[in-house]
């Protein structure tokens, strides 16, 4: 959505973020609805996720003030990138049991600290790392992956919302008719997903993370340039 925002309107980098923020809690809370209503609702391991997207969230504010950007940008694209190009060789098992242990939930507020790091500083949806994450090193199904983002990023995107209208980094108007297409599409989104066979699925995301992460290297290029 911030490419978009960027690429088809007037839009700087913090409006579009803020901007797809707003647009993506009434969505998410749609799609984790939609997901419930086909069978899907992984409520649990979403809580471990969320809990660490807020911690994320304060520790990339921390990291954008103390660290250079360069190392960490490039970081999260190698792992989109890597991410994405495994999902095209990769069958997500539908059938897979998410067994929830002290080793798993850890693992899970690690992705959610991921998340909310990559969120907060470089407008990354939390979906395109905690997605294939969870499929390739937790085994799980693709329903099921995306059924966990969309519930662990609705309570970090009210919060983030709450804080970007009082800041007035965007217009309540802008985000609501963003949504108004977010919540319109979106339980569609949820049939086709049910419906694509696992593989098809697997490498439709992996063209979705290989096209964030050539995003994210045409923005790093061109901030450089920009000095």
């Amino acid at each position: 959505m911030v490419p978009l925002l960027l690429w088809w309107t007037s839009m700087n980098q913090r409006q579009a973020s803020a901007t797809s923020l707003l647009a993506i809690t009434p969505a998410a809370i749609i799609g984790a609805i939609s997901y419930g209503v086909g069978g899907v609702f992984a409520w649990l391991p979403a809580i471990f996720v969320a809990a660490g997207s807020v911690t994320g969230a304060q520790l990339g504010a921390w990291i954008l003030k103390r660290i250079p950007l360069e190392p960490l940008r490039w970081a999260f694209i190698a792992f989109v990138l890597l991410s994405g190009a495994m999902l095209f060789v990769t069958v997500p098992n539908r059938d897979a049991l998410f067994e929830l242990d002290a080793l798993v939930a850890s693992i899970l507020i690690g992705l959610g600290v991921l998340m909310g790091v990559a969120s907060g500083l470089f407008g990354i949806g939390g979906g395109v790392l905690v997605i294939p994450a969870l499929m390739l090193f937790l085994g799980q199904s693709d329903l099921v992956a995306k059924s966990v983002s969309l519930l662990a990023m609705a309570p970090g995107a009210i919060s983030g919302s709450v804080s970007h209208l009082r800041n007035k980094t965007t217009a309540l108007r802008d985000g609501m008719w963003v949504s108004v297409g977010a919540i319109a599409t979106t339980p569609l989104g949820a049939v086709v997903a049910f419906g694509l066979p696992a593989q098809a699925a697997a490498i439709l995301f992996g063209a979705l993370t290989v096209f964030v992460s050539s995003s994210l290297v045409y923005r790093a290029i061109r901030d450089r340039r920009r000095g």
